[in-house]
C-alpha cells in the first residue's frame, strides 16, 4: 500500500495536505480549521463478533478525524451494493451507522447509492467522509521529536482475531470483546487537559507495528518499544499463534498511539485512564534520534527485533 502510494498517488496528487501524511487533512476555510477525511470499508464477513461494517465505516471515520485533534461533526456515505442483496441485511447495516453516529456526536447529511450486478460486488461496500473542527494546534508526524514518549491506549489485535474468529470457525472459551470504538473522547480529553501531543495514529490496518513504522518514515526517527509493555489479550494471543500471526501487526478498530513531550506522559496517562476506550493506557516506548527510520522491539529478557513494514497483508478484507 504505500509503495503504491508514493509510487503513484503522492507524485500525481502532490500538494501541501497530501505532503502532512496523516489520517487527515487539515485545511483552512477562512479563518477555521478544518479536518477532511475518507476511507473505504469491505470488509469480510459484513457481521463479526462486537460490530458490522456499518459500524466500522462510522467509527472509523471519525477516529481518522480525531488523530488530527479534529472534532467530528459531519460525514458522507456511499454504499455499491450488489443486486441480490436481502433489504433486511442492509436494515441491520444501516441501523447500526445511525446508532454508530448518534455515539460518536456525528450526523451524516449526504451520500449515494450504487447498484452493480449480481458477481460483480460482494454484498455491500461502504465509502464514509468526514468533516470535523480542528484544534488550533498541529498534530501530525512532523511534530514527532527525540525524545517523545509512545502511548498506547489499550490491547491490541482484537478487531483482526474478531474478523478470523467468524471465517475461520474460531470458538473461544474466554469471550472476545469488541474493541471497534469512538476515540474522539480519549483525544477531547487529551487536549483539555493540556498535554503536549505531537501525533496520533489508529492502529487499523497493519497494526501497531505497521503504524509506528509509518510514523518513523514520515518523522525521519528511530523508534524503540518495550514488546513486553505492549498489552494482548489472552484469546488473542491464543488465536495469533493458532494461525501463525504476530499480534503486533493485526489490525484494530479502537486504539491508537500518541506521541507525546516525555514531561507529559504521566498526565496523558492520568487522563487516558478516566476514558472507558483508554482505561488500559500505558507508555509503551520512546523516540530516537532523526536519522535512520527504523522500529525496534526490545524484549523482557533483553533480546530485540526489528519491525518491519508488511510487504502485503496478514488479514486482507479486515475493514
Amino acid at each position: 500500500m504505500r509503495s503504491l502510494l508514493e509510487r503513484l498517488f503522492l507524485p500525481a496528487f502532490a500538494n501541501q495536505w497530501l505532503d502532512v501524511r496523516h489520517d487527515s487533512a487539515v485545511i483552512l476555510v477562512g479563518a477555521e480549521r478544518i479536518a477532511f477525511t475518507t476511507d473505504s470499508y469491505v470488509v469480510s464477513p459484513l457481521f463479526f463478533p462486537g460490530g458490522d461494517i456499518g459500524k466500522l465505516a462510522v467509527l472509523g471515520t471519525v477516529n481518522d478525524l480525531a488523530m488530527a485533534g479534529a472534532r467530528p461533526l459531519y460525514l458522507s456515505a456511499g454504499f455499491i451494493l450488489e443486486e441480490g442483496l436481502p433489504l433486511a441485511t442492509l436494515e441491520l447495516i444501516v441501523g447500526s451507522m445511525r446508532e454508530a453516529a448518534a455515539t460518536a456526536g456525528v450526523e451524516l447529511v449526504t451520500g449515494d447509492t450504487k447498484v452493480v450486478d449480481r458477481g460483480k460486488g460482494d454484498a455491500v461496500f461502504i465509502n464514509t467522509a468526514g468533516i470535523g473542527a480542528a484544534a488550533d494546534v498541529e498534530i501530525s508526524p512532523r511534530r514527532v521529536q527525540p525524545g517523545d514518549a509512545i502511548i498506547l491506549s489499550g490491547d491490541v489485535g482484537r478487531h483482526g482475531i474478531a474478523i478470523m474468529s467468524v471465517r475461520k470457525a474460531l470458538n473461544f472459551e474466554t469471550a472476545l470483546e469488541r474493541d471497534c470504538a469512538s476515540l474522539w473522547q480519549s483525544v477531547s480529553a487529551l487536549l483539555q487537559n493540556g498535554v503536549d501531543v505531537h501525533c496520533m495514529r489508529d492502529l487499523t490496518r497493519g497494526g501497531l507495528a505497521s503504524a509506528l513504522n509509518e510514523i518513523a518514515f514520515d518523522a525521519g526517527v528511530a523508534i524503540a518499544i518495550d514488546e513486553s509493555a505492549v498489552p494482548v489479550s489472552e484469546p488473542v494471543a491464543a488465536a495469533c499463534e493458532l494461525l501463525g500471526l504476530d499480534p503486533l501487526y493485526v489490525a484494530n478498530e479502537g486504539r491508537f498511539v500518541a506521541f507525546v513531550t516525555a514531561s507529559h506522559a504521566k498526565r496523558a496517562l492520568d487522563v487516558l485512564s478516566g476514558c472507558a476506550v483508554s482505561a488500559q493506557s500505558r507508555v509503551i516506548g520512546t523516540v530516537g534520534a532523526h536519522g535512520e527510520a527504523i522500529v525496534e522491539a526490545r524484549g523482557a529478557l533483553g533480546n530485540s527485533r526489528i519491525l518491519d513494514l508488511l510487504s502485503g497483508e496478514q488479514l486482507p478484507r479486515i475493514c
